[in-house]
Order: structure tokens, then sequence, then C-alpha cells
């Protein structure tokens, strides 16, 4: 029997914790062994709590790095998650080199693990990446920037994040990296996304394979709207947002009957809004459900629920609130399915922005064509895909 260990690292949302679950649940039914290793075990608990495999803490970075600018490309971003210095990211990779030699896996497969991966490098173990666009850049190239910022920068960016990353390699006795995209990748990286909501141009990804977004489809409890008959809007919004307050406004403005899903208000926080045309859900809502009813998403531009509302032919109105959300948002309003909300602000004129997509047919018009090029899309045959392409890799 093989033993995969899947781990996630970096980044927030429940969106990496449903990938692997899905990917372990493919991989569980094909008679392998699985075991896991997390970010967060408490948000993800009611998520994975169906899923009988060991769930272990991940090594994360504890730690603020002081003076760095905000990061305008991934080399960057590891900056502050201990790869500015060989000595910083030495205890993190000890720790990963650890698990491992207690777990004794067959195969690593990270979801946005970076240190995952160069530790199961740097023991001779196979790997493999799996994720969408921001995180699986393409191989051969310098990583992707979303910030202006002088060439020499960047690249002076890229070859510190890689010198650190191979000195770590190096004092193992492993091959080294020969490209900062190396350090994402792993053996087999798998692209988990669609072309129109990679992250990246795809003419620069040449013949890459896009396999299609993970998302956990099931599960939730059933959608009920507000009395009345306006249009039926499904709000996935949480406090973070500073401006989530004034989208409900708006669209309570504009007759609309919205259900909310507010993760802070249903444990028990104040609603941002307190009105008749608001139903905030208690527990997370049946997505498939409530879009197929509903005139409009509202969300953070997370690629779960951005793919399930345009599978349903959904326009979107988006309120990013990092750059991976943004650059996702900015590729769905390209499309013409959504609008990108990101530079309004609580001041802003909300109901100019909520207008068009309530009232304008072109919104929906390009959600349906969506939904029509990915009609055959299938979940649960891309997860076999996925666990075959893994399997071919330990053969």
């Amino acid at each position: 029997m093989t033993h995969i260990h899947l781990c996630w690292e970096l980044g927030g949302g429940l969106g990496h914790a449903g990938r692997l679950k899905m990917l372990a649940q493919a991989l569980l039914a094909r008679g392998h062994r699985v075991t896991v290793s997390l970010r967060d075990l408490m948000a993800t608990q009611a998520l994975l709590s169906d899923l009988d495999v060991p769930k272990l803490q991940a090594p994360v970075w504890l730690h603020d790095a002081v003076g760095l600018p905000k990061p305008a490309s991934l080399a960057e971003i590891l900056f502050n998650c201990g790869y500015l210095e060989p000595a910083a990211l030495r205890g993190m990779v000890a720790g990963w080199r650890a698990l491992f030699a207690l777990l004794q896996p067959d195969l690593v497969v990270g979801d946005y693990a970076p240190t995952a991966l160069l530790a199961a490098r740097s023991m001779g173990l196979p790997s493999a990446a799996v994720g969408n666009g921001f995180y699986i850049p393409p191989p051969g190239q310098p990583l992707p920037a979303w910030q202006q910022a002088p060439a020499g920068l960047l690249a002076a960016s890229e070859a510190r994040m890689l010198a650190t990353a191979n000195a770590l390699l190096t004092e193992a006795g492993a091959p080294p990296y020969a490209h900062a995209a190396d350090v994402f990748l792993g053996d087999l990286p798998l692209l988990c996304t669609w072309p129109e909501l990679d992250h990246c141009e795809p003419a620069a990804r040449g013949a890459a394979q896009w396999l299609g977004p993970c998302f956990v489809a099931q599960g939730g409890i059933a959608p009920e709207w507000p009395e009345g008959g306006g249009r039926k809007v499904f709000a996935y919004l949480k406090a973070s947002h500073p401006a989530r307050e004034a989208a409900l406004k708006a669209l309570v403005e504009e007759g609309c009957r919205v259900l909310a899903y507010l993760p802070e208000v249903a444990a028990g926080a104040p609603p941002p809004l307190v009105n008749e045309g608001v139903l905030y859900a208690e527990a997370p809502v049946a997505l498939p459900l409530a879009l197929a009813q509903a005139d409009l998403c509202v969300c953070h531009a997370g690629e779960a629920t951005l793919a399930q509302s345009l599978l349903a032919g959904v326009p979107l109105l988006m309120l990013p609130s990092h750059t991976e959300q943004f650059l996702m948002a900015r590729r769905v309003a390209m499309s013409g399915a959504g609008y990108n909300a990101a530079l309004l602000t609580p001041a802003s004129d909300w109901r100019t922005a909520v207008r068009p997509l309530l009232r304008e047919d072109r919104y929906r018009a390009a959600a349906q064509d969506f939904a029509r090029r990915h009609q055959g899309f299938s979940q649960q045959r891309m997860n076999q895909g996925l666990a075959a392409q893994l399997e071919r890799l330990l053969t």
C-alpha cells in the first residue's frame, strides 16, 4: 500500500483544505494510505470531519518580517515566510523533515507548500504540487509580478529567495533548484484551474494542462430568502472586508433579497447591517442550491465560490481582500461575467456598481457563456485524473 502525504502550508481560507480533501478521497478509493498536514486544524475541522485520515499540524512560519515592502511577487511573499536567510528557513525545513521521517511517505503532495516540497527534495522523496495559477507559476520562467517594480529589483528578489532555498538543499546533499519557479512546483506541478481563471496569462503557460478547479460542493444548509419579490442575491463575505456593510446596503436599496453567510455573524458577532431585506444564514449554505436560485453572487473572489457561481451561470460582484483574489477578480471582470470592486471604498457609490449587474443582461450572458464552455466538467473525474497522475509519478 502506497503512503501519500498531503500538505497545506501557506494561504488562507478553506479552498486548500477542500482541494486536499477531494484528492484524499480519490486516493483512498484507489487503495492508497493518506495522511494530511494542515496549516489550520481548527478552521478545517468541520470541513474535514468526515475524512477518516490522520490530520497533523503543518510546520508554519509564526514570525513577522519587519521593514519589508508589500510583496510584488511570489519570491517576496516567501521573504515573509523565512526565505530571506538560510538561518531563518533552517528550522522550518527541519520541522518538515522530522515530520516526513516519522510518517515515512512514499510521495509528498503540496498545496501552496513550498517548504514541504523543499524538505521532500532534501530527503530524496518524490513530490508534486497542486493548486491554482497564483502559486503554480510557469516553469523555467521569471516569477509573475503583480505590482510595478524595476525589473532588476524583481530579479534580485528571485535570486535571493532561490539562493536561500538552495543553501538548505546543499546542506542536505540534494540537487539545487535551477529556477525560482521550481520552489513551488515539486517534481510534478498539477494546475488546478481553467484558463479563464488562471492568474497568469494563458500564453505564458505554453503547453500547460488546465485540469479545472477543485471545490467541495456538498454539504451546507438549504437556502432561505427574505420575503418579497426582489432579485435574489447570495453573499459570502467576511468581517475583515471594510466595505461589506456598504455592499449589502446598496443591494437592499436596489430592492434585492439577500441571503448572506458571514462566518463571524454565524458565530455570534453582530451583523453589519440589520434590515428585513437581509437574512443571515446560521451555517454555511449549500452553494449549488443557492446559486440555482440566485440572480447575483457577492463574494471575495475565492476560487471555489467563483467557479461554482460561473458554472451556474450567475454573475458576480467581487470584493477581493488580497492579491490572489484581486488577480482572479480581474480575470472574471475581463470575461464580462462580473464586476471587480477592489477600488471601491466604504464611502463609494455602491449602488452605481451594483445596478448594472442586476439590470443589464450582458453580465449574466457572459456567465452563461462560461457555464456552457465548461458544461461537461466533472469534479469527480478531475480528481480521479489527479490521482492517476500521482500514481504515474510513483512508478
